[in-house]
């Protein structure tokens, strides 16, 4: 036995006497390096009651391996203070709870934080316990966005790996997690592809007929037990939940819990936030032709936009001020169901958005805008001030219609009855109006990317752009909203090819003159030196950056011939005219002998 300041380690076997009794401590053969194992004792404080307990622990096969094990129980008995009795309790228990169990030593480090910090010290915390704990604690979040964290906790992150201590979570755990998404994304896509195909199928099948009766029964039966149809969870969705599992570390890592957030190390495919396109001629067609649309985020044009209005004008819709609005103001769904009648400044023609409708499942909330930027001042020309006037005297007369069972809501756009409009509805309403209008397909949100690309094209700066669509900053803006209108853009690229001359440019302009100075009298021979001359001058224009006007002067004065008596030299000759005669003078030439 061995007694040191760390505690008593002793060694023992199993061998016994003639007798069967055990040899312990006693055994002979104990001198022999090779033979028992060692145990350590080490005292603990006494427990609340005033008992004594013990850590111990055996089995080990050299004494320096005992001697290392007794030295971390007492650097963590060392966590306290001599004169911290309840914190030398904290950790005794924790010791002797171990010691029962036979675990292993918790790191120091790890002791070191939770102590600290007043957390548990026999707990061991899975992620899945962690990440309610910390949802809980997420006070200061929209419903929104509480719902889509909630989301990604519940379907993706505790089921794959809620089960795992947060301090053990690693790199490779995550892999796998992301790894098992994709993998159920193709078995979803499977499904859904096999459940649309039996739905396609039915839809062939007539209703009248015994024996079609019989084989829709049996289709619909067959529809029944397949899996209904899911969305995959892509790759926006994905960085989301590397996003939540992130936040939800960082925050364990504030607390001590961990030091390591392995969700900072995942590589995911890159993901891109679709750009809009806008509605052209050749992406109509393509549509019409496959149904499928070009983007996820679609434009229109302002031809576009304007045959909406005009439709919903000749519709006499309800709601065109609403539509009106959000097209050219680009307000969210949201801020457009919550916008108040006193939110609007009549005689400074301005509206202000403080307030918002969103849905939380299909109960609607009213929340501040979804940035502190988003609650904000817009300024309204003087036409949509017009439409916002005839918007609040249909709502007058709509509630002198319902008496007393129409509701002030007090909202400016609002439903029949005076009641909020759900933002819902509102979308699936969309929807019909523009299936009913003849126009390629845009969702309810993209009119506000159609109000910043008309804005973009009228060369309204992109700060200000930003401002009234309530971005925290422009390159938002830049990023997103920027679908430049097909005439803008080609405009754009006109004056940017003005800018430098070159051959192709001056062909054309060659082709332009030749075909106006064009004589039907003037044979082939003599239009192409006409057109030689007409080059030459373009040429010398360009080179010497001189007006072409002033070169054609120049060139026709030449040709207008010498002055009365001024001697002109052609081909060694002499030529002038005297009196209206013409003279012409030899000059000698030199004759080689």
């Amino acid at each position: 036995m061995t007694s040191t300041n760390s505690g008593i380690i002793t060694k023992r076997c199993g061998c016994r006497d003639a007798e069967g009794r055990q040899l312990n401590t006693t055994c002979p053969k104990l001198e022999d390096r090779y033979h028992g194992l060692y145990t350590l004792i080490q005292e603990l404080p006494p427990r609340a009651d005033g008992t004594r307990r013990r850590f111990r622990r055996s089995g080990f096969e050299t004494k320096t391996a005992a001697q290392n094990e007794i030295n971390k129980a007492r650097a963590l008995l060392d966590i306290a203070d001599e004169d911290d009795l309840d914190g030398r309790i904290r950790i005794a228990d924790m010791l002797e709870t171990i010691s029962a169990s036979k675990e292993s030593l918790p790191e120091l480090d790890a002791t070191k934080r939770k102590f600290v910090t007043g957390q548990s010290l026999n707990e061991h915390m899975t992620l899945a316990e962690w990440l309610h704990i910390w949802l809980a604690g997420k006070k200061s979040l929209r419903a929104s966005g509480i719902k889509r964290y909630e989301t990604d906790v519940r379907v993706h992150l505790v089921p794959r790996i809620g089960h795992i201590r947060v301090d053990r979570l690693t790199v490779a755990h995550l892999d796998e997690m992301f790894a098992g998404i994709a993998e159920t994304n193709i078995e979803i896509a499977d499904a859904n592809r096999a459940r649309r195909t039996a739905v396609d199928e039915l839809k062939l099948i007539p209703h009248k007929g015994v024996e079609n009766r019989r084989r829709r029964k049996a289709m619909k039966e067959r529809i029944a037990e397949m899996a209904p149809f899911r969305r995959v969870t892509g790759v926006g969705s994905q960085h989301h939940i590397k996003a939540t599992l992130r936040a939800a570390l960082n925050v364990a890592i504030a607390r001590g819990l961990i030091i390591f957030n392995a969700a900072e190390h995942v590589e995911l495919d890159s993901y891109k936030r679709p750009k809009a396109l806008v509605w052209t001629e050749e992406r109509i067609a393509e549509w019409l032709r496959t149904g499928i649309r070009p983007s996820p985020v679609m434009v229109w044009t302002p031809e576009q936009a304007a045959q909406f209005l005009d439709f919903l004008a000749d519709l006499k819709e309800r709601l065109y001020g609403l539509f009106h609005l959000t097209t050219f103001r680009g307000l969210r769904r949201g801020e457009a169901c919550g916008l108040r009648r006193a939110d609007r400044n009549r005689a400074a023609k301005t509206l202000t958005v403080a307030t918002q409708l969103v849905q939380d499942g299909w109960e609607v909330i009213e929340n501040a805008p979804k940035t502190d930027s988003g609650e904000r001042v817009i300024d309204l020309d003087e036409y949509t001030d017009v439409v916002l006037d005839d918007q609040e005297k249909r709502q007058e007369v709509e509630a002198l219609a319902y008496g007393e069972a129409w509701t002030d809501s007090g909202r400016l756009f609002a439903m029949e009855d005076g009641s909020p409009i759900h933002p819902g509805w509102l979308t699936d309403y969309f929807e019909r109006l523009v299936e009913l209008s003849g126009l390629p397909p845009i969702r309810l949100h993209d009119l506000r990317h159609v109000a910043a690309s008309l804005m973009l094209a009228a060369g309204v700066d992109i700060k200000i752009v930003s401002e009234t669509l309530g971005h925290s900053e422009s390159r938002i803006t830049r990023d997103i909203y920027q679908s430049v209108m097909p005439r803008a853009a080609r405009e754009a690229a006109e004056a940017t090819a003005a800018m430098v001359p070159h051959a192709g440019q001056r062909a054309k302009a060659e082709a332009e003159f030749a075909e106006a100075t064009a004589d039907p009298r003037l044979d082939p021979v003599a239009q192409a030196s006409i057109n030689l001359l007409v080059a030459k001058i373009l040429e010398a224009a360009e080179r010497d950056s001189r007006a072409v006007e002033e070169l054609v002067q120049v060139a026709v004065s030449g040709l207008s011939g010498p002055k009365d008596d001024e001697p002109t030299e052609r081909n060694g000759h002499t030529s002038a005219t005297h009196e209206g005669a013409k003279v012409i003078a030899f000059r000698p030439r030199r004759v080689p002998a």
